[in-house]
């Protein structure tokens, strides 16, 4: 892809969090769902690390390689117009180089976002030190524009969906994070686990940094979070495993009832798949 177009589409895509409207995202995990997403007239794409892993036929949790996940994140960039942000987990390494690398590697697959997790594996011990994770971001930041393609990057702390540490401090320590990697160089900072109303307004108010939150079915609605001052929101593997939630239901039909009824409800007319599917990116 054209670095000027990729680095126009970083700028367009940057300007998302400025508001007024929320950025809303539901995440993608192939080519087919990221044009249904297009389609339905969404701005930008962000791809669902998770969903891709298990697409794959594995957990979450950077049990795929980046050239494995940069292999999917590739033909979506390829397949749509809009922007396209990249779920890239923890960066797929331990160290500065490692995130180098991996920025190197999202802008050649043709994305102008990342995300950046800042636990490296399931348990709580594996939260990276914030004077690492801080590194971590400055050195994308830096790489990417050596590039000539101003990433756009959404940093993540999992304090609150591990969760990770005291109760009695998760707010503060969350804070602590959010805080430094905007000051790093994030241009979004992302809490996921957090759906209490009044946590997410102070968290707006103590950051004053575009906030990012991971929608859940306790969590607020759009147009509340947008009130509170919320930039974006995404669903993580949500769409894909809802996806997968309807398989299974067709599936439970036609063995337990010999009837196919959820086959049919709601399913994409063939012919529109194949027009969208055959369409061409100029």
């Amino acid at each position: 892809m054209d670095v000027r177009i990729q680095a126009e589409k970083a700028e367009r895509f940057r300007k998302m969090h400025g508001g007024p409207r929320i950025l809303a995202l539901p995440n993608a995990w192939d080519v087919a769902s990221a044009r249904i997403l297009e389609e339905a007239r969404y701005p930008a794409i962000a791809t669902s690390s998770a969903g891709i892993a298990f697409s794959l036929g594995h957990p979450d949790g950077q049990r795929v390689s980046r050239d494995q996940m940069l292999e999917v994140v590739g033909q979506i960039s390829h397949a749509v117009r809009v922007p396209v942000t990249a779920d890239m987990e923890a960066g797929y390494g331990t160290t500065v180089k490692d995130m180098e690398e991996t920025a190197k590697a999202v802008i050649a697959a043709g994305a102008i976002g990342m995300n950046l997790e800042d636990v490296t594996a399931d348990d709580e011990s594996s939260h990276v030190d914030l004077a690492m994770q801080v590194e971590k971001i400055r050195a994308i930041r830096d790489t990417a524009a050596s590039l000539g393609v101003p990433l756009v990057l959404n940093a993540r702390t999992d304090t609150y969906l591990k969760p990770i540490g005291e109760a009695a401090t998760r707010f503060e320590r969350t804070v602590e994070r959010l805080r430094a990697y905007r000051k790093a160089g994030a241009d979004c900072v992302f809490a996921p686990g957090v759906s209490d109303r009044d946590t997410i307004v102070e968290l707006v108010k103590a950051i004053a940094a575009p906030l990012n939150i991971l929608i859940s079915s306790g969590c607020p609605s759009l147009a509340e979070l947008e009130g509170m001052g919320v930039a974006r929101v995404s669903a993580g593997s949500a769409v894909m495993r809802a996806t997968l939630g309807l398989v299974r239901r067709i599936g439970k039909e036609l063995m337990e009832t010999g009837t196919y009824d959820s086959l049919f409800d709601g399913a994409i007319p063939f012919a529109d798949l194949n027009r969208m599917m055959g369409r061409q990116i100029s």
